[in-house]
């Protein structure tokens, strides 16, 4: 999924071609230009990145600033960029909460390598911050229901990441279907044979040689073991 970005800027020349830099870097753009309509988009779910500029009708960017932060997101990057260039301005926007502030003229390529270089550390901080398992190449997000390959995030559905999550935790332990079933899909009457569907989907995703799996294992006659031996690290509370 790309990152959704939320410019706010009134000169719609400006607006244009900060957004036409930022789409061919593959980012996903709101453009709006107030900040009373960038508040409004707001409903609609927090961006990854705000690009903001400070003389703007109505509400001013320091005004926003404040506000986003106060009410909305401490975390989400704030890229202020302005022609005003006075210390005072400055210290003002990055004490209230502005990662970066960029002065107009300004390069769009430099502002779009800005721009990646606050996605990814925030990216890296929210990780770090939640709680995981690791187990070979792969990370386990279990806050944000998320399992990523080194840097790629792989998709699964919301079953799929259940069942993971389940066998992982479980590590070492033999788990029967019906165990597995009754757990995951809250039920002890059901088509248990879900479960091995959900398996053989899981090792298509996670092994190299999924009628050979190495996380996955079945125990013949009794049910699936997640290999303990392969889990690397983990910050859980429930691990």
């Amino acid at each position: 999924m790309s990152a959704k970005i939320l410019v706010i800027e009134d000169v719609p020349e400006m607006s244009e071609l900060v957004s036409m830099y930022l789409q061919k870097d593959g980012k996903e753009i709101v453009k709006t230009g107030s900040a009373e309509e960038a508040l409004e988009t707001l409903a609609d779910g927090t961006p990854d990145l705000v690009i903001l500029d400070l003389n703007l009708p109505g509400m001013s960017g320091f005004e926003f600033l404040k506000k986003f932060r106060n009410e909305y997101s401490q975390t989400v990057p704030v890229i202020i960029v302005s022609a005003r260039d006075a210390d005072e301005d400055i210290i003002m926007g990055l004490g209230n909460g502005a990662d970066e502030f960029v002065t107009k003229p300004f390069s769009p390529r430099v502002l779009v390598a800005k721009v990646n270089a606050n996605l990814r550390r925030n990216s890296e901080i929210s990780a770090a911050a939640e709680d995981f398992i690791a187990f070979g190449p792969y990370k386990l997000l279990l806050n944000s229901c998320v399992l990523k390959k080194e840097s790629e995030k792989i998709p699964l559905s919301t079953k799929e990441y259940k069942v993971l999550e389940y066998v992982v935790k479980h590590a070492g332990e033999t788990l029967s279907p019906e165990k597995i079933y009754s757990e995951i899909w809250n039920s002890k009457f059901g088509d248990i044979t879900a479960v091995a569907v959900y398996v053989q989907r899981l090792r298509k995703k996670l092994e190299e040689d999924p009628s050979n799996p190495k996380y996955i294992k079945t125990e013949f006659g009794m049910g699936y073991k997640f290999e303990k031996d392969l889990i690397k690290e983990s910050k859980s509370k429930q691990s």
